[in-house]
């Protein structure tokens, strides 16, 4: 008998055994939004990740084994964002209090090149780094995920594998928002792949439906068997270079093998009696959320009002120059230098704020990046997860659009990202999520492309307190930056926070979005009357947060924008 069928088998059992353990400990499962444990909890986008990440941890696995298995369970339940085929940021904080981030974002192949994305007459051609194989950069997630497993992880790989394993064979029940969003992708599905894929049916999909994927179910057998050579090596590797022959892909066996995930220092500072501990580049995120974060604490009114038409003309005008910023000066910080330390000194932002005018917007024409003294898809998805010893970890991953590049490497049942959309194609011509890149971000072989990815941990009087990220693309920011301020500022609890309304500016294009659910006309008018140029959108971000009270238990705030649930106990 199949031995990863005799340990699914085990698995079965081991929830049995779980369940009852539980019991007999007085352990109660919770699951749903605004809950509240004590020993364990998971926040994700999907509740068979989170239900699969608490299991773990009831197992006596901590909160990096969790992790891990809700990161491969994403990959199967969530495969809008979830993946093997893109790249992944973590910002992990041990319970003594040690931090780190690991970068294992995507890498360009050896064979990238500049201005590989232009036509002889030097314009960006449409579509090649959004829907092509040429859009795929090298894979970094699953090199992360063992990467974090192997330094932090207490149970063995088998354990944390073998319930994603059992998902992709067994199948599992598709939600109503899954269903909308596979028939929404299955034209792209069926146009960019030459043979049957798992996310294409005969009819229609509907709410309910079981998603099988055996493919992937094997390549998640051989990860599970081999470790990394399982997936940069053997035969997952012969497959993806197999499909990028097919086209015009550039992956090959030596990037593959090349791919190395790294650990970084993460971007750290204070606002107010809290430490904000976040990612640095190839992330713009944690850079950003400090500089905005600085700001806030110069400018907000001792007495802040949610969403008054002064303090989000603030925010706008402080979101707008931490915008030109990340377009300027940040990248891949192998490749270039990065005045970090600069950017989010209280002088610079200041310098940054002194044309500030309360009563009337700027033009972002108007607007540059600041002078320094001698010098992501919208369908990403982050999860947090905290464990009993109050170990914990923000994680966010990707494949840049939904579904990436909507192309799955045949036989190995996964998707490839398209997040080489990322780097500038051209210097000022936006991407897909109308950001400007400069030469920072630039096409080169071996580069990460910048990033808006946040995770972050928050600690209050040098305890964990807050645990959050979201997916969006370039509204990842200010929806981590505006939860934060929720809870600090305005006194929201974890799931009041989330839920909240959002709005979002990115310098270029001139325009605040509002979400179209809770948007305030009397807000947008007066904001208008100031000279801001408004539109409405359906929905900006899904953060995933877990709070710490201060009687120790904890609070979770899962996004009812979409499918994401919390699961405790």
């Amino acid at each position: 008998m199949n031995k990863h069928l005799l340990s699914g088998l085990a698995m079965l059992l081991l929830t049995v055994v779980i369940i009852s353990s539980c019991k007999e400990r007085d352990y109660e499962i919770i699951e749903g939004r605004g809950i509240t444990g004590i020993n364990g909890m998971v926040v994700s986008a999907h509740p068979e990740a989170s239900r699969i990440g608490t299991a773990i941890l009831l197992d006596g696995g901590n909160a990096f084994d969790a992790a891990a298995a809700v990161a491969f369970a994403l990959a199967v339940s969530y495969p809008a964002a979830g993946n093997l085929g893109g790249g992944s940021l973590m910002v992990i904080r041990d319970a003594e209090g040690n931090y780190s981030s690991l970068d294992c974002r995507e890498k360009a192949p050896g064979l990238a090149s500049r201005d590989m994305y232009l036509d002889e007459s030097g314009n960006v051609i449409e579509g090649m780094s959004t829907g092509t194989l040429a859009a795929s950069a090298v894979p970094g997630s699953v090199e992360g995920i063992l990467e974090l497993h192997s330094r932090f992880g207490i149970l063995p790989l088998t354990k944390v594998i073998q319930p994603a394993i059992n998902l992709a064979r067994k199948g599992f029940s598709i939600t109503a928002k899954q269903a909308e969003s596979l028939n929404h992708a299955r034209n792209r599905f069926i146009q960019r792949n030459d043979h049957p894929v798992p996310f294409v049916k005969d009819e229609t999909w509907c709410e309910g439906d079981t998603l099988i994927q055996e493919d992937l179910a094997r390549t998640l057998e051989r990860i599970c068997d081999y470790g990394r050579d399982g997936f940069y090596g053997g035969i997952t590797a012969d497959l993806i270079v197999a499909e990028m022959k097919k086209g015009n892909g550039l992956i090959s066996h030596d990037d593959l093998d090349n791919y190395e995930a790294v650990w970084r220092e993460p971007v750290i500072g204070t606002y107010g009696a809290y430490r904000i501990i976040s990612m640095p580049p190839p992330s713009s995120g944690g850079i950003a959320l400090m500089q905005l974060l600085g700001i806030m604490e110069e400018m907000l009114p001792e007495e802040p009002v949610f969403q008054s038409p002064e303090e989000v003309h603030l925010i706008t005008e402080a979101e707008r120059r931490v915008y030109a910023d990340r377009s300027y000066y940040l990248g891949d910080p192998d490749y270039i230098n990065i005045p970090v330390d600069e950017l989010v000194s209280k002088e610079y932002l200041q310098e940054r704020m002194s044309d500030f005018n309360p009563e009337k917007a700027s033009l972002s024409e108007d607007i540059s990046h600041g002078a320094i003294p001698a010098w992501e898809g919208e369908e990403t998805t982050h999860f947090s997860v905290v464990d009993k010893d109050r170990n914990a970890i923000a994680f966010t991953t990707t494949l840049n659009s939904g579904y990436g590049n909507c192309i799955v490497v045949e036989g190995a049942g996964f998707l490839l990202n398209n997040e080489m959309d990322d780097f500038s194609s051209k210097p000022a011509y936006p991407n897909i999520y109308g950001l400007i890149g400069g030469e920072a971000n630039s096409v080169q072989a071996g580069k990460r492309m910048l990033s808006s990815m946040t995770p972050t941990i928050i600690e209050k009087d040098q305890k964990l307190y807050m645990v959050l990220g979201s997916p969006g693309g370039s509204t990842i920011i200010t929806s981590v930056f505006q939860t934060i301020l929720n809870v600090i500022e305005y006194g929201m609890n974890m799931q009041e926070a989330v839920d909240a309304a959002r709005f979002h500016h990115q310098w270029m294009p001139d325009l605040i979005y509002f979400e179209e659910k809770g948007a305030d006309t009397l807000l947008i008018q007066k904001l208008e009357m100031m000279g801001h140029k408004t539109r409405l959108r359906s929905s900006i971000g899904r953060v995933d947060a877990i709070r710490i009270l201060p009687e120790g238990s904890m609070e979770a705030g899962a996004d009812p924008r979409g499918d994401d649930t919390a699961c405790a106990f």
